[in-house]
């Protein structure tokens, strides 16, 4: 399943990513730092939603109460919700 999110308060304007038989998959950020979105995907792809989740919520990026990180880990929450 594809699912893309407009992002809130971080330097990316939105993200997407799959769910291919219950592993996140495909992550791309559009936007922002281009090394990190790349590594952040590298990590995330391959996890479960949950487990992907856990790692990434409540990080935060500089003086902001968010990040790219805890950005995904919202949407894949609201992914599981769903499901």
């Amino acid at each position: 399943m594809h699912c893309s999110f407009k992002t809130k308060g971080v330097c990316a304007s939105s993200l997407e990513f799959d769910v291919e038989d219950g592993v996140v998959k495909n992550v791309s950020f559009l936007g922002g730092c281009d090394g990190n979105h790349k590594g952040l995907a590298a990590l995330a792809e391959g996890m479960t939603p949950d487990e992907a989740a856990k790692r990434l919520k409540g990080i935060t990026c500089g003086m902001r109460n968010s990040s790219c990180p805890d950005q995904l880990s919202l949407v894949l929450e609201e992914f599981m919700k769903n499901q």
